[in-house]
């Protein structure tokens, strides 16, 4: 499909059933992904990748436990379990996603202090990734997301898809959720109202 991209959103272990952030049948997504990609000239891959003892992680935290929210410099942050780290069994791709072709790989939350959910931008709001421009260099203006998880990393990105100007599909059923006290509710809620399509 000319002008489109296809963006995966962190199909790695960790985020896999018995990972360290396992989202709840992750897996279900990596053959479907597979047999999406088939129709992409153009592949787009996220990759969560943090240092040890990274801001995001509870035990960078004393007294802090998993799940549990503080306010940072940027804003608000849920504490993670700590997760795709860099070098790590947890933070490689699934080994069944089968994505050769892929030609980039955005990886995220390297910064020790900032998080990152967003393949455009990190939590701060500020530091790019430098993704909108590689989309626009390459006159890729029509993007399809899809992976883990649908509340977060996914609905980030493509809330900063259509905020950067790019029309932007997410793919329901190549998708999973964490949901943690409605968030899957309203980050569909934040996405329609921005415009983004639903398939």
């Amino acid at each position: 499909m000319s002008g489109t991209c296809l963006v995966v959103v962190d199909l790695q272990n960790d985020f896999m059933p018995g990972g360290a952030l396992a989202v709840p049948r992750g897996d279900e997504v990596v053959p479907l992904v597979n047999r999406l990609a088939v129709r992409f000239d153009n592949i787009v891959l996220t990759q969560d990748w943090h240092p040890r003892r990274h801001i995001s992680f509870a035990s960078s935290h004393p007294g802090k436990k998993p799940f549990e929210t503080l306010q940072l410099s940027y804003g608000s942050q849920v504490l993670w379990p700590d997760h795709c780290v860099q070098g790590t069994p947890g933070a490689v791709f699934h080994p069944d996603l089968n994505l050769t072709k892929a030609q980039l790989v955005i990886r995220k939350g390297h910064h020790a202090d900032i998080d990152s959910y967003s393949a455009f931008l990190e939590a701060d709001r500020r530091t790019a990734t430098g993704l909108a421009g590689y989309l626009r260099e390459r006159k890729l203006e029509k993007l399809y997301v899809c992976g883990l998880a649908t509340d977060f990393c996914v609905a980030w990105t493509a809330l900063d898809a259509r905020a950067a100007g790019f029309d932007t599909t997410v793919i329901e059923n190549a998708c999973r959720a964490i949901d943690l006290d409605g968030s899957l509710q309203r980050a569909w809620a934040q996405m329609t109202a921005a415009g983004v399509k639903r398939d």
